[in-house]
């Protein structure tokens, strides 16, 4: 299959835009993101809205995140910030750009119970070489007290224009 230069998350983007409006589209439009990427989907968050620069994911409390201390576990936490910076991201870089996270830094404020919501926002800057660049996401209870922040840190590069073959993956 021939690789495009097409913007990262376009897909990502038509999706949202088919599925979010419709009954359960946004359940099914989540599902699909963790079918995508299975480990993310493993905690079974909700993608609440989407769209250039931002993104609003919702988990709820349940057995299966929890841990021994009867809150949501401090991983599926750091999951859910990862998600959310990942579509903030995938919804703004631009065509010929990609993104890898490099690191995640999440830091746990209070017992995490209940629904919780976190949200991304993300304005780029210009990448015209690799870029490295950080992303914030709260993590909120219902109450609207912080439980967690994360800090994502993003690796941005231009795509190559040639076949698709990046600098390491060349013959000489």
């Amino acid at each position: 299959m021939a690789k495009t230069h097409e913007a990262p998350g376009a897909l990502v983007q038509q999706w949202w835009q088919r599925l979010s409006p419709l009954p359960g589209g946004k359940a099914l439009f989540s599902m699909i993101i963790g079918r995508t990427a299975p480990y993310t989907g493993s905690i079974g968050a909700r993608a609440e809205e989407l769209r250039r620069g931002f993104a609003r994911w919702s988990l709820r409390d349940r057995r299966a995140v929890r841990n021994h201390l009867n809150s949501i576990h401090a991983v599926a936490l750091t999951n859910l910030a990862e998600v959310t910076s990942g579509t903030a991201m995938l919804m703004s870089l631009p065509a010929g750009t990609r993104g890898i996270v490099t690191g995640l830094t999440t830091t746990y404020v209070k017992k995490a119970r209940g629904t919780l919501v976190a949200e991304c926002r993300c304005d780029l800057p210009e990448i015209l070489a690799d870029t490295r660049f950080e992303l914030s996401c709260e993590i909120r209870d219902s109450s609207g007290d912080v439980v967690a922040t994360a800090t994502v840190t993003w690796l941005l590069s231009r795509t190559p224009k040639s076949n698709g073959e990046g600098p390491s993956e060349r013959v000489s």
